[in-house]
């Protein structure tokens, strides 16, 4: 599938996965507090290449963590937070319920079709997270993961 380019407002910086809950409440008070218009659900990006990689970076606790949020209008960074464009192009994407914690088997499937299909992972994982933990049952969460793709 083809994804647009987005404009976010996004936060990236070395920790553990469990950081990602309070990077995007980071983000969010930012957005807030400046009357910015999200206009769709946050993100993680994961810049590690392999779910290897992701596991051994997160235990040694300097994965590259990096939360966004899609905006409209105008906006502007300070400090840690960034306003930019997210890149688009060709994806592949498959849709995890349940837990986040438990995604790694929709990560083992989006892989082995990528292997079937000959296709690379050419930048970035992202994980939209489509429902709001604080008002959603772990069980119901919803989380597109989008690989792009060559």
């Amino acid at each position: 599938m083809d994804v647009a380019p987005q404009k976010v407002v996004g936060l990236r910086r070395a920790g553990r996965y469990e950081e990602i809950g309070p990077m995007l409440g980071e983000v969010m008070a930012y957005i807030q507090a400046r009357g910015i218009t999200v206009i769709g659900p946050p993100a993680f990006i994961c810049h590690e290449q392999t779910p290897g990689d992701a596991q051994r970076a997160n235990e040694a606790g300097n994965a590259d963590l990096e939360v966004v949020f899609p905006i409209e209008g105008d906006a502007e960074g300070s400090g840690e937070i960034g306003v930019y464009e997210l890149p688009g192009g060709r994806m592949a994407r498959i849709i995890h319920m349940g837990p986040y914690r438990e995604c790694e088997g929709a990560y083992s499937e989006l892989f082995a079709w990528l292997a079937e299909n000959k296709l690379t992972v050419t930048g970035p994982i992202r994980e939209v997270y489509i429902n709001d933990p604080h008002t959603t049952a772990e069980d119901l969460l919803v989380t597109w993961i989008y690989a792009p793709i060559e």
